[in-house]
């Protein structure tokens, strides 16, 4: 069985979590075993457990993000070994691309990131899909380590002197968590305003990157935008994107520039698993294809602008 180690940054801990159960059917398979801090029982050594998997376990998984190029203990201690041991053929390194930060000139840059083209999980329309093809990287490098040999655990040991104790409690500790009525209304909020941010900012760049497009961007109010894309001085786009009051809720996107309308070509509304909120679409403008996708704020931005943009391309 192929051990694999998770070195992270506590900041990231629920993607860290999300990206874990992806991984179980990998464990139920027999294929991987997993390992990380949280592993650690009271009265044994924090960093010597830490040392001892670093040095033993043959793929490491670099969780990557803002935090942990910020952190000394990470980037220094973990991530330098990682690589040694990686340089050295000695164990399988794959930088996961948690969140965007500026990676590629990092000393782990000139290895593949995942997911695809090292985008950032967080910037995937749906998360769960993102951590899905990160789990196919991890497992086609535990086949390929166990090509390499069939005894890979005991090769690690034999190289480190070092046997981890059988585990014998579960690892499954999560509990369930429970969002109230502000719980919503604030990650509405904060998405809504992610996602202002976001048409501001792509705009501006789509003007600058096609001399031919203009780019119009108001702020209506603290609930609702507009934008407009005008090609060669001809509207070609128009929305307006607001959040619903309580007979739509949500956050809606109308096909049209018009400050007093409640009526919308899709609706984005608040949901949670026992984990997370996350926002879901009422499929309206795909045909119910996008219902079951848990969108991020990136996700939910992403959805609206690409129905923006269609009628440029």
């Amino acid at each position: 069985m192929t051990t694999v180690f998770f070195s992270y940054c506590h900041a990231d801990e629920a993607l860290r979590d999300q990206l874990e159960r992806q991984l179980k059917i990998l464990q139920r398979q027999g294929l991987i075993e997993t390992w990380h801090d949280r592993r650690i029982e009271a009265g044994q050594e924090f960093a010597g457990e830490i040392d001892a998997h670093i040095e033993a376990d043959e793929i490491i998984l670099l969780l990557v993000s803002p935090d942990f190029l910020n952190s000394d203990y990470c980037y220094e201690v973990e991530m330098t070994r990682a690589l040694e041991r990686h340089e050295a053929g000695e164990a399988i390194v794959i930088p996961v691309i948690l969140r965007d930060c500026l990676w590629k000139g990092a000393p782990f840059g000139k290895i593949l990131g995942v997911p695809t083209d090292g985008r950032p999980v967080t910037q995937w329309p749906d998360i769960d899909h993102a951590f899905r093809l990160v789990a196919e990287a991890v497992q086609a490098a535990a086949k390929r380590v166990g090509a390499v040999t069939a005894k890979p655990a005991q090769s690690a040991v034999a190289a480190t002197g070092f046997k981890p104790e059988p585990s014998i409690r579960s690892s499954n500790l999560r509990i369930a968590k429970t969002f109230n009525d502000r719980d919503r209304d604030v990650f509405q909020t904060d998405a809504f305003e992610f996602m202002a941010k976001y048409f501001e900012n792509s705009l501006s760049e789509l003007s600058a990157r096609n001399p031919e497009i203009d780019g119009s961007f108001r702020r209506l109010d603290a609930n609702r935008f507009s934008a407009v894309a005008y090609h060669k001085g001809q509207s070609a786009s128009r929305c307006t994107v607001f959040m619903g009051g309580r007979q739509i809720g949500g956050i809606a996107y109308t096909a049209t520039e018009n400050a007093e309308t409640n009526g919308f070509n899709e609706n984005l509304t608040v949901e949670a698993d026992e984990q997370t909120l996350y926002l879901r679409s009422m499929g309206m403008a795909h045909f119910g294809q996008n219902r079951d996708q848990k969108l991020t704020f990136e996700g939910a931005a992403e959805t609206y602008w690409q129905m923006f943009v269609k009628s440029l391309q």
